[in-house]
């Protein structure tokens, strides 16, 4: 683990008396790096179609993969029926697209509501209730699930096959049902060293309270070896990679009020933002001069709001992009880094999924989405994303190494073993603007630790103390 691997050498502590001896230089790692980000690629960008394309796709793509599952599950001889050719009483398999009604999803009338005087609908952490209903569709119909199926955990859009028979007054009793379940995986090459990716999210940059600069700073001194003696810095030496997943500027920065006041009121201003992201470059400046570093955007950063979102323009960044090292990524992100193929978002799909459905563990939900061999489900029907015509590009082809997702309440990970060998490490960043935690995988074993700053800060008291933990 990192944690061993920095752990202070009695002949170089900073307490030690001086030597005259010159300091070792500690090489750091230069893994392999391969960015896959052209699938993300948005290219023409057109908005005249429309979003049942994308289902459309998406049914194509998984109706395969469904219909061998279920034939694995309950036998070669299972009638795999379309909802057309649906006949009462007869048991059968249908794939489909999974649809939630739900009564307390938010609608356009809350947008309008200030105009026609309607009573706008409360702010909710959670949208289900008991008036919730399943529906399974497929190109030419629909119908209504009922039975052995979590309407609860469901969500719109997920692809799965239903295993029941239709009743007489047009419903379909579930009995059993199965997703896609884990991809297939490429074989995870042998490392002879430890090295390590850094993943860390939400910066938070621009935001009224800065106790989280100390922090942050400390995780960039860390990083580059200007903190702590030899054994840090030998520890540091094995980061291989740093990896920022997404709300690099903190939402305070997405105030819309200048855009709508009179200019004279807004005169010798300017948005939060600028600042913000001068800031991060100069970050950004001190970690590419020694590591490299892969940006992606998120929920408050300056790009396109709809998934997948596009990296962030080189021009914000005049300090820091003139060095190869930054590597400005899409979200989602894909990458394979010394044969270990990392995969993950910023944390819109995970967090729209836990107001859409009774999960709450981001990291329980990161499995899902695995096991329904899908990054964003709920796209587009409660989360933004681009309208695909030909194909959906958030269907997981290839099983990854490393599944993350940023922004999370907490840090969590787990280690996942599929039914043909898979091995994945699920990981849940969490927002380092609130936690001051940002967390270390191993490539080697496919381990992952969380690294803690904390700080002084205005609400502590005066006997607290500075400590940097793994």
């Amino acid at each position: 683990m990192f944690s061993d691997l920095s752990t202070p050498r009695d002949d170089s502590s900073l307490l030690c008396r001086p030597t005259e001896d010159l300091a070792p230089v500690f090489e750091r790692a230069s893994p392999a790096y391969s960015p896959c980000f052209e699938r993300f690629g948005v290219g023409e960008r057109s908005f005249s179609r429309q979003y049942a394309h994308i289902y459309a796709a998406r049914l194509m793509q998984m109706r395969p993969l469904l219909t061998e599952k279920a034939e694995q599950k309950w036998g070669s001889d299972v009638l795999v029926r379309k909802l057309c050719d649906l006949q009462a009483g007869e048991q059968c398999c249908i794939v489909g697209t999974l649809f939630k009604r739900m009564d307390l999803q938010p609608s356009i009338l809350k947008e309008i509501s200030e105009e026609h005087n309607l009573l706008p609908q409360p702010p909710r952490v959670k949208y289900i209730s008991d008036t919730d209903e399943l529906i399974l569709e497929d190109e030419l119909q629909r119908i209504k699930l009922e039975g052995k199926i979590n309407r609860d955990r469901c969500v719109t859009g997920s692809v799965i096959a239903v295993y029941g028979a239709e009743r007489n007054d047009g419903k379909f009793t579930v009995e059993d049902f199965c997703t896609a379940d884990l991809p297939a995986q490429s074989v995870r090459p042998a490392l002879d060293s430890d090295r390590f990716v850094l993943l860390v999210s939400g910066l938070g940059l621009g935001s009224s309270h800065a106790d989280s600069m100390l922090g942050l700073q400390l995780l960039v001194d860390m990083v580059t070896g200007q903190l702590g003696d030899q054994g840090e810095q030998s520890g540091a030496a094995t980061i291989s990679r740093v990896l920022m997943a997404g709300n690099l500027l903190s939402q305070s920065t997405q105030d819309k009020d200048g855009s709508t006041k009179a200019k004279y009121l807004t005169k010798k201003t300017q948005a939060g933002s600028v600042e913000a992201i001068r800031l991060l470059d100069e970050l950004l400046f001190q970690l590419v001069t020694s590591v490299p570093v892969d940006v992606m955007p998120g929920q408050y950063d300056p790009t396109n709001y709809t998934l997948p979102q596009q990296p962030l323009h080189r021009c914000m960044f005049p300090l820091s992009s003139v060095y190869p090292t930054l590597q400005l990524a899409s979200n989602p992100y894909q990458a394979t880094v010394d044969g270990v193929k990392f995969l993950g978002t910023s944390g819109q799909n995970v967090s729209d999924i836990v107001r859409y459905s009774s999960m709450n563990s981001h990291l329980e939900i990161l499995e899902e989405t695995l096991r329904l061999r899908h990054l964003a489900p709920t796209a587009p029907d409660t989360l933004g994303c681009y309208p695909f015509y030909m194909k959906d590009p958030f269907i997981l082809e290839e099983c990854p190494h490393v599944y993350f997702s940023g922004n999370a309440p907490t840090f969590e990970s787990k280690r996942l073993t599929g039914a043909d060998g898979q091995e994945i490490l699920l990981v849940t960043v969490p927002t380092f603007h609130s936690t001051q935690t940002a967390c270390l995988v191993n490539l080697r074993t496919l381990e992952c630790e969380p690294i803690s700053f904390t700080a002084f800060s205005a609400g502590d008291d005066d006997e607290s103390e500075m400590n940097i933990s793994h």
